[in-house]
Order: C-alpha cells, then structure tokens, then sequence
C-alpha cells in the first residue's frame, strides 16, 4: 500500500511540474502578444498624431519569437511530462539537467536580447 501511495504521489508531482511548465508557456505567449500588439498601437497612435511611421522596429518580431518560444515550451513541457511519467511507470527517474539549462539559457538570450533592444531605442530616440 505504500508503494502505490508514493507511485501516486511522483505521478501527481510530475502532473503538477507539466502544469508549472503549461502556465510558464501560456504567459511568455501573451508577454510576446503585449509587445507585438504594444508596438503596434503606438505606430496607430503616431500615424493618428501625424507622424507617419513605416515600421515598429523590432518589437513585432520579438514578440512573435516570444509566442514561438512559448509554444516551443509547452511542448518541451509536454515531452517532459510523457518521458518522465513513462520512466515512473518503469520504476527510474532521471532529472531533467538538460533542459532545465537549455531554457534558462533562452530565457536569459531573450531577456538580454530585450534590454538591448530598449536602451537601443532609448539612444536613437534621445
């Protein structure tokens, strides 16, 4: 009996790691919304105010590979949860060194990446 309330027990953590993973996903998808649709509005507001701007620089296009880095993640968290649930049900357990690195690698490029970008822009606009 205690070996089926600890197998429950890992399998409900690895559920509860994927749902961890699932909403990480979900809000770097509407981060890279916010900064498309961000940089969007303030070309309307230019063009309303008379000031015709052809581009939103950069920021529709890191927003979109922040929706991409987010749907990447879901599936990422995906395959950790199915990989790590098969290896439960086998009786090994493996932690995920690997990707743990790999996406906080990303997450800190892209967060760079984003401050450059601003201080970037605050130099061509001062």
């Amino acid at each position: 009996m205690i070996e089926d309330s600890s197998k429950a027990t890992n399998h409900l953590a690895n559920e509860r790691t994927f749902l961890a993973w699932l909403r990480t996903s979900v809000a770097i998808v509407v981060f890279g919304f916010a900064i498309g649709r961000f940089a969007i509005a303030l070309r309307q507001l230019s063009a309303f105010q008379g000031h015709v701007t052809k581009t939103t620089g950069l920021s529709v296009w890191m927003g979109v590979a922040s929706i991409v880095a987010g749907a990447v993640l879901a599936v990422a968290g995906l395959l950790r949860y199915r990989r790590t649930r098969m290896l439960l049900e086998e009786g090994k357990f493996e932690p995920a060194g690997f990707m743990v690195d790999v996406v906080t690698i990303i997450t800190v490029i892209f967060g760079l990446a984003l401050a450059g970008y601003l201080i970037f822009v605050e130099k061509n606009l001062s």
